[in-house]
C-alpha cells in the first residue's frame, strides 16, 4: 500500500511561472516533481496546498505525494532533494501523514504577507513593491479590520474561476512596519485567486485618501471586481504559513 507524505518547502518565485505546472513556462511544481523523481527513481505526482501566481514567493508551501514504500529516513530525503534542487527552492521537512490526508483540502488556515517599501531599496527589488509616497497606514488598518466583518469576497476575486463559492473567513488582516518594510499580514481559512493582491491594491486607495472607509465597505458589498482597486505587483507577495489538524500526521 502506498504511503503519503507532506513536503514543506520555500521558494523565491521570481524565475517561475507560479506553483502549478504550465504548458509554456517552468513552475515550482515541475521542478520539485523532477527532483523527487531523480532521488526516488520513480515518477512522482505532487499535489500542492494551492497555487501561487508568477513571481509570487513562498516562505512556506506544503504539498503531498505518494510513494510505494515507507521512507525510512525523511531527513536524508530532505537533504538529497536540496542537493539537486536549484538555489531558489528549498525543502525544510517531509512528514508521514495518513493515506487520505490532502495538502489542499485539509488545510484549516493559510497566511500571506505583502511587503511594501516607500523608498528605493536595491536589495528589495525582487522581494517588495515600491510605493511612491507614504500612504495613511493607520487608516488602512481601520479598513483592513473591516474585512473581518465579511465573508463574501467576490470583489477581490479573479473573474471566471472554477470555485464553487467566494466565501472566506478572514481571521487576521493588519499592516505593521518591520525594519522599514511595511508588511500586510492576512490569514483566512481559504483565499480566492488574486484576492490578496486585489485587497492590498484597494487598501492603498484608502491609504491615498481616494476611498473612504464607507466606500471600502461598499466595494466589498458590491461583489464586483470592477469596483475594487488594481492588483498590486506579484513580487511583494509571500505565502508564509499553512496549518493542518494534528490528526493527519502519523
Amino acid at each position: 500500500m502506498k504511503k503519503r507524505y507532506f513536503i514543506y518547502l520555500s521558494y523565491k518565485g521570481t524565475a517561475y511561472h507560479g506553483w502549478q505546472i504550465q504548458p509554456n513556462g517552468i513552475s515550482v511544481q515541475q521542478v520539485l516533481s523532477t527532483a523527487l523523481a531523480t532521488v526516488l527513481r520513480i515518477e512522482i505526482e505532487i499535489v500542492g496546498a494551492g497555487r501561487t501566481d508568477t513571481g509570487v514567493h513562498a516562505k512556506l508551501m506544503v504539498a503531498h505525494f505518494d510513494f510505494e514504500n515507507k521512507i525510512e529516513n525523511c531527513e536524508d530525503l530532505t537533504s538529497k532533494l536540496n542537493s539537486v534542487l536549484p538555489k531558489d527552492i528549498s525543502v525544510s521537512k517531509i512528514l508521514a501523514v495518513k493515506p487520505d490526508a490532502h495538502a489542499r483540502f485539509d488545510a484549516i488556515s493559510r497566511k500571506y504577507e505583502y511587503h511594501l517599501v516607500t523608498s528605493k531599496n536595491v536589495f528589495k527589488t525582487e522581494f517588495a513593491t515600491r510605493f511612491v509616497g507614504i500612504p495613511d497606514f493607520e487608516l488602512m488598518n481601520q479598513a483592513a479590520n473591516i474585512l473581518l466583518e465579511y465573508t463574501d469576497f467576490t470583489s477581490f476575486s479573479k473573474l471566471h474561476t472554477d470555485v464553487k463559492t467566494n466565501n472566506c473567513k478572514i481571521s487576521l488582516a493588519e499592516w505593521k512596519n518591520v525594519d522599514d518594510v511595511w508588511i500586510f499580514t492576512i490569514q483566512a481559512d481559504r483565499f480566492l485567486r488574486n484576492m490578496v493582491r486585489a485587497i492590498v491594491g484597494t487598501l492603498l486607495e484608502v491609504g491615498r485618501h481616494r476611498m473612504s472607509l464607507d466606500e471600502f465597505k461598499a466595494v466589498i458589498e458590491a461583489k464586483n471586481r470592477c469596483k475594487a482597486g488594481v492588483s498590486v505587483p506579484a513580487q511583494g507577495l509571500y505565502l508564509v504559513d499553512i496549518q493542518y489538524p494534528d490528526h493527519l500526521f502519523i
